[in-house]
């Protein structure tokens, strides 16, 4: 297993860029690694952008951002209000939207995987790339019922600290998604442990994202 250690040449903060589509999905998708992130960097700055929040998960994604981050590495919390499952059909509205992040120049961008079969992940996946074209960017990965698990290419072993952390955010921050039976911490956990496994990560757990360029 070949790893890749991130370095920053100079001291200024990392700044990192965090899309998704809906309240849950950063912090289900790469939470532990943005928590491995922070401890390991210490000096980052979070840009993180949720396009559909409304009503009761408009607070609750504001909570789960500054459990993640912290407050004083949330240097921008977008939250938008475009309507659930129908992206695709406003993507002209999105890609409004997309524009306006151009102000931001992230050294490392978390974005949905270009092939979840959910049609508004694919959307903000494929105005990811169209946005950022010379950036380094992750995918990452949301289990649902459609089960379209893939093969993903670049792991992020958790520590246990991390990735219980994780699962204390996730159930603390997004109590509306408690009822739902895959919203349960097992979901999460046997999906980290599959990836650990995988890239044989000391804890048995990681997190993994599609990467389609590096530049060593």
């Amino acid at each position: 297993m070949i790893s890749l250690r991130l370095n920053k040449s100079s001291n200024k903060p990392l700044v990192v860029l965090c899309l998704g589509c809906h309240s849950d999905d950063i912090e289900i998708g790469c939470g532990g690694t943005i928590l491995r992130l922070i401890e390991e960097q210490q000096d980052c700055k979070f840009h993180w952008v949720v396009f559909s929040a409304t009503g009761a998960r408009k607070t609750e994604a504001q909570q789960a951002a500054k459990l993640f981050t912290g407050s004083e590495r949330l240097n921008r919390l977008q939250l938008n209000e475009f309507r659930d499952g129908f992206m695709p059909f406003i993507a002209v509205e999105v890609k409004e939207a997309f524009e306006k992040l151009k102000e931001v120049t992230p050294d490392i961008i978390f974005t949905h995987y270009g092939k979840d079969a959910h049609q508004d992940h694919r959307l903000i996946s494929e105005l990811t790339w169209n946005t950022f074209r010379n950036h380094l960017i992750f995918e990452y990965e949301i289990p649902k019922y459609d089960g379209d698990m893939g093969r993903p290419n670049f792991f992020v072993p958790l520590e246990t600290r991390h990735y219980q952390k994780k699962i204390e955010h996730l159930m603390e921050a997004f109590v509306t998604q408690r009822s739902k039976s895959w919203f349960q911490p097992e979901t999460f956990l046997g999906l980290m442990r599959l990836r650990g496994m995988e890239c044989n990560a000391s804890s048995g757990y990681a997190e993994a994202f599609y990467t389609r360029k590096l530049v060593l």
